[in-house]
């Protein structure tokens, strides 16, 4: 039966973990439930007086080219954010919605595919329920991956998470993030209850139960005036002369981009190869990681999403339960998986 099957040339999910972009805000730790005392973190730009120390080009080696090239000054223009003189903590907040609804697509083009897509999806629900996926997306909630490099250093790291019910917190988790790791998913009391806790509900937001909207807010105590580190902008086209670094900012509140929100949170995939030496990646379908210029899921190990997926719906080859929570997750991140041939 499975053999007459064929991917669908147009096939598309839509992603069911939503994130909005965080904003940052600055303020006071012991503050933390003080709502009026926190202000929007502003973008500023600053010009400095810097040094060559960038590598030359083979063609600057000329020794007198090079003298000039060094000992000149690099004058340039950045933009920076910093938490204010006498404050110490920063805030980051952000929404999460948990959408019902993985492994339908939004768009395919094969019907005998989509139902056994479908009906695949139903009976790993049936075995698995979300339960692993909803305990790390919410272990990467708590231990405030989200967070980047304003993690890296803090003293002090609090997240508290909201389920917001017609506007109005219903439930609340506090977890002291810096209690749990950023390389496995292990927890440990008291933060083990509030995760498995999270987790469930995630899961039945997965399933489609219950509507999940989380409110995320994190406290990083850093020391007063710290720099924090929002998203950079990526700009292809910069003359000489511009702004050599730009920040991004919603309405002039320094933020974070929800894109880079969501790959922190889907960092949960420990299934690929080499994963004891990297610890977890975010779900991509070649298992891409572009910091380190690789990608851990190549298709000739037979690993990627789309080798797992066809032999899955089109073989009846049901690959490891590890590797179904990793094709679920690519799912639920979503993406255009269509069959171009």
């Amino acid at each position: 039966m499975s053999t007459a099957l064929k991917t669908a040339s147009v096939l598309a999910f839509e992603r069911k973990l939503d994130p909005s972009d965080a904003l940052f805000f600055s303020g006071k730790w012991d503050a933390r439930d003080t709502e009026q005392s926190w202000q929007p973190i502003a973008i500023r730009e600053k010009s400095v007086r810097g040094t060559i120390s960038n590598r030359l080009k083979a063609k600057d080696q000329d020794p007198a080219k090079l003298d000039a090239a060094i000992e000149n000054p690099n004058l340039q223009t950045v933009d920076v954010a910093t938490l204010s003189a006498d404050n110490d903590t920063l805030r980051v907040g952000f929404t999460l919605r948990v959408l019902s609804g993985t492994g339908l697509p939004s768009a395919c083009n094969e019907p005998e595919y989509r139902a056994k897509l479908i009906s695949t999806v139903s009976a790993y629900v049936a075995d698995n329920a979300f339960s692993e996926l909803g305990r790390r997306y919410a272990f990467n909630l708590a231990n405030g991956r989200f967070l980047w490099r304003n993690r890296i250093g803090a003293e002090q790291v609090a997240v508290r998470i909201q389920r917001l019910e017609n506007g109005l917190p219903s439930a609340t988790w506090n977890v002291n993030a810096l209690a749990l790791p950023l390389r496995s998913f292990d927890a440990f009391d008291p933060e083990k209850k509030s995760v498995e806790e999270l987790g469930t509900l995630i899961a039945q937001g997965l399933r489609g139960e219950t509507h999940v909207l989380l409110q995320v807010t994190a406290f990083v105590r850093v020391g007063n005036g710290q720099e924090v580190f929002p998203s950079q902008e990526l700009i292809l086209d910069r003359g000489r002369g511009d702004k050599s670094k730009t920040l991004y900012a919603v309405n002039d509140i320094a933020g974070i981009h929800s894109q880079k929100i969501g790959n922190a949170i889907r960092t949960i995939d420990t299934w690929y190869p080499e994963a004891n030496e990297l610890g977890p990646i975010a779900v991509e379908p070649y298992g891409s990681v572009t910091t380190q210029g690789k990608a851990f899921r190549q298709p000739k190990a037979k690993a990627d999403f789309y080798t797992l997926l066809d032999n899955w719906i089109l073989k009846d080859k049901v690959p490891a339960v590890e590797q179904q929570h990793f094709v679920m997750a690519v799912l639920i991140r979503g993406g255009v998986f269509g069959d171009k041939d």
